[in-house]
């Protein structure tokens, strides 16, 4: 069996107070961790440990403020609580400060024997209200043993791209932590349905809790069914994730139906796709079949 057990926290931080934030995060990990021994992996929102405040109430100078190095302090603390817990830790994301100067909305992979494992810097910030620099990689890690996963921020999930190319890379999970303060979670959660189908793969989309967000995290299967989905307040979805139904529903289609990637694999090379200037390449995970 290839299961992955997880626990989504949705939660918040405390605005504008760093300090405080990671240690509720900390203590939260913790008592995950005793509750749910069998969780092998903890998920939290975005910019949880960035301590973004409400989306009135935040300073124009809070991203310059929130900002830190990877690796630096902070991240050297996330490391050492992976260690102590044996969790994969995927702490939201970090306002990231550069050797070049700029700010990137930063998602880490860590772990359990403390290791940055993925760094993924958003590709697709939302414009024009979130004023971090974009990143330009696509970003997967594998769980030995288990599979492959991807890490998307939030807005990323808007682009259909975005997963695919994560799907593309061999990823069979997206972990994807939100920071959504306003009524178009609607269509996030649409589009968390969608990638999950489209690319046959789990979705993980983890909110910030009422009143820093509007929660309504969601856990969706490579056929686009919802598994679980939080209400507004601060909530944990754990769930296990079995990798092999990914397997299934590639190799027989969804509802044992549609099968988009094997017929990519047929006719994409074939097919001009003039916004990119080429083809649809078939995956390497996938020549095999």
């Amino acid at each position: 069996m290839r299961t992955l057990a997880i626990a989504a926290l949705q939660t918040a931080p405390v605005p504008l107070d760093p300090e405080a934030s990671w240690q509720r995060f900390a203590a939260q990990v913790r008592a995950t961790h005793e509750l749910f021994p069998h969780v092998q992996l903890v998920v939290v929102p975005e910019l949880l440990l960035a301590a973004e405040g409400p989306l009135l109430e935040s300073s124009s100078d809070w991203m310059e403020q929130a900002a830190v190095p990877i690796p630096g302090p902070l991240t050297d603390r996330i490391c050492a609580l992976a260690v102590e817990t044996g969790l994969w830790l995927v702490p939201g994301s970090l306002f990231e400060r550069a050797e070049d100067g700029r700010i990137h909305n930063t998602a880490l992979a860590v772990s359990p024997q403390g290791e940055i494992v993925a760094r993924y810097r958003k590709i697709f910030p939302w414009q024009p209200y979130e004023q971090a620099a974009p990143g330009s990689e696509f970003v997967v890690f594998d769980i030995p043993g288990t599979g492959r996963v991807g890490l998307a921020i939030c807005y990323d999930g808007s682009f259909p791209e975005v997963v695919r190319q994560l799907a593309w890379l061999g990823a069979e999970i997206v972990i994807q932590p939100t920071l959504t303060t306003t009524r178009d979670r609607e269509m996030e959660l649409v589009c968390a349905r969608a990638n999950a189908w489209t690319n046959q793969l789990y979705v993980v989309n983890v909110n910030t809790a009422d009143p820093a967000g509007v929660g309504m995290s969601v856990i969706v299967d490579p056929e686009g069914i919802v598994r679980q989905q939080a209400g507004p307040g601060e909530e944990i979805l754990v769930d296990v994730l079995d990798l092999a139904t990914v397997t299934r529903v590639r190799h027989y289609g969804s509802a044992g139906i549609n099968r988009p990637w094997d017929q990519l694999a047929r006719y994409g090379e074939q097919i001009e796709l003039p916004m990119y200037g080429g083809t649809f390449r078939t995956p390497d995970w996938l020549k095999g079949d």
